[in-house]
């Protein structure tokens, strides 16, 4: 991707010239730069030839001075044998992984995507399937999903959607006195698990609601906005962050740039893992830092600045019918009556507050998000901007089901 947006600017550059009638030589030093630009070679690993390949021996008291009768490739007894026919090599221990005769892989894959939709697998320990991780709570189940996957052409858009039109998917998350007696812990699933949504998912989501996220596909690392001085105190002023602007800046999670010893703070807060080992599964917690993050970063205030714009600009003339936009475009769900008074209420005490104190009112209309729009009240738009805030910290909107 680095090399065609970089020979597409130099593309750019050259028709530039040509349009302009630049002198023929600097025509022509652009063309030699175009031509020079090409993709770096690929290495590729490649298997020596079987008179060559390594023998290998166990070894006698794992002394190397010392080898024993020579092993070959195979699998462990445990495990069927390769498929017939399959060459003893990484090709066949591929066919062997996919092979209908051995469903682990199947089991394995069908586990976490079950684990992705409900937030927690069949078998909860998603990165051990041995003897110290969990049973499964429906084998049957779990056997089952793995045939229909492979039986599929192992296609996982067509297992997801069968998962998700399922009825245990299409359940309420509501809790009643009968599943705490029965299911108190949704073992079983007798209902839909609430649970919050990732730290990618909860950043993509914020900016989707105020309608900043970039649909871009591809490319760089960005650098979206973070607490200054991070990278100063983890490098002795060696390295910076620098900032990304323009629709870098409001890239999905997917696209931010991590290093392991000082990872992006607001994600991190949310559980999101460092890098520095790998990482099956995440461990979710609950903690006021979290709270303090969507509430006060800098990030989340921008959004809340542009979502506010947003109802303002699309939802509609009255207090009700922005009110009424605002909770369906944060939740994804009509709007109770009680929740549109609820946000009435708070709009009107929020700017009876800035009609008073102006210089609070720009601030938080307009930093770090930029001057507001024209024709805009500017204590409205402070006000919005509180209630778009509070809307996006719900516990509706930050958990799923």
């Amino acid at each position: 991707s680095i090399y065609k947006e970089k020979k597409s600017q130099v593309q750019k550059e050259l028709d530039q010239l040509k349009l302009t009638n630049a002198p023929k030589d600097v025509v022509a030093s652009k063309e030699q730069e175009l031509a020079s630009i090409k993709p770096l070679p690929l290495p590729v690993m490649k298997e020596l030839p079987q008179a060559k390949s390594r023998k290998t021996h166990l070894l006698v008291l794992s002394n190397f001075l010392q080898p024993a009768e020579e092993v070959v490739p195979g699998t462990p007894a445990a495990f069927p044998p390769l498929p017939s026919g399959a060459p003893l090599n990484r090709l066949g221990v591929a066919k062997w992984l996919v092979n209908k005769e051995n469903p682990l892989t199947a089991r394995v894959a069908v586990n976490r995507f079950w684990a992705h939709l409900f937030g927690r697998g069949i078998v909860e320990t998603e990165e051990d399937f041995g003897y110290q991780g969990t049973l499964p709570t429906h084998p049957e189940l779990l056997n089952w999903l793995a045939a229909e996957f492979m039986d599929s052409g192992w296609n996982v858009k067509s297992i997801l959607k069968t998962i998700v039109m399922s009825n245990t998917y299409r359940q309420s998350a509501k809790v009643n006195a009968n599943h705490l007696v029965r299911d108190q812990k949704n073992l079983y699933w007798t209902r839909y698990p609430r649970r919050r949504l990732d730290a990618e998912t909860i950043r993509d989501q914020a900016l989707w609601v105020s309608g900043l996220l970039s649909n871009k596909i591809g490319g760089p690392s960005v650098f979206p906005p973070q607490p200054a001085g991070m990278w100063q105190a983890a490098f002795n002023g060696d390295r910076n962050w620098p900032t990304s602007a323009g629709e870098d800046r409001y890239r999905r999670g997917l696209y931010t740039f991590l290093r392991r010893t000082v990872p992006y703070p607001s994600m991190s807060a949310f559980d999101s893992p460092s890098r520095e080992v790998s990482c099956i599964r995440r461990i979710s917690t609950n903690t006021p830092l979290q709270a303090l993050v969507t509430m006060n970063d800098p990030v989340f205030i921008e959004m809340s600045q542009a979502f506010a714009r947003d109802i303002l600009a699309k939802g509609g003339t009255s207090d009700s019918e922005r009110a009424a936009y605002a909770v369906r475009r944060a939740t994804g769900h009509p709007p109770l009556n009680s929740q549109i008074s609820t946000v009435i209420e708070l709009f009107s005490k929020e700017r009876a507050k800035y009609k008073v104190d102006t210089k609070s009112a720009v601030k938080m209309a307009t930093d770090p998000l930029g001057p507001a729009p024209k024709d805009v009240d500017i204590d409205s738009l402070a006000a919005w901007t509180v209630v778009a805030n509070t809307l996006l910290n719900m516990d509706g909107v930050l958990t799923n089901g």
